[in-house]
């Protein structure tokens, strides 16, 4: 089954030196019963792209964590798409998120299919919604629409051999 899950650049360095993603469970995005149900009209391809959006957004969450612990961390989103076994999978409908699961198992990096990664333009835009995420949460809607800014751009494809040289 793929899963996107949510990195940063160091989380992604520290994954590849290790050799796993993790530890288990993670939180992750795939395509779920309730993402079909509410992009009815979504064929696979778009319900994917709905899922690693929802990851990219998450992104950003653990970009705040690790900025806040060093503000050198570069501001790019990081999504890493994996191929997991469905069992290891359940849905995870406490945070309200339709395409939100958990990983029960360890993720291997050589389980990693591909990384998504915010070009280096995109820093300013994503700086900004990273430091805007507190004001969004509290419902600001001009944070909000700062936050969704990020969304504007879209992530690069990187092969596996390529995410060490991130």
């Amino acid at each position: 089954m793929r899963v996107y899950l949510p990195s940063t650049l160091p989380r992604l360095a520290r994954a590849l030196a290790a050799g796993e993603i993790g530890p288990a469970p993670l939180s992750g995005y795939a395509v779920t019963p309730e993402l079909r149900e509410w992009y009815a009209e979504g064929d696979t391809e778009e319900l994917e792209y709905a899922a690693m959006t929802a990851a990219a957004r998450a992104s950003l969450r653990l970009l705040a964590a690790d900025r806040a612990e060093d503000a050198d961390v570069p501001p790019r989103r990081v999504v890493l798409a994996v191929e997991v076994p469905e069992r290891a999978v359940q849905r995870d409908a406490s945070a309200g998120e339709r395409a939100l699961v958990q990983v029960n198992a360890p993720v291997l990096v050589r389980d990693v299919a591909a990384g998504h990664v915010d070009d280096e333009k995109a820093a300013e835009d994503v700086l900004a919604a990273v430091e805007a995420l507190p004001a969004a949460d509290a419902g600001d809607e001009d944070a909000r629409f700062v936050v969704d800014g990020a969304e504007g751009h879209e992530l690069l494809w990187y092969a596996t051999q390529e995410l060490a040289d991130l």
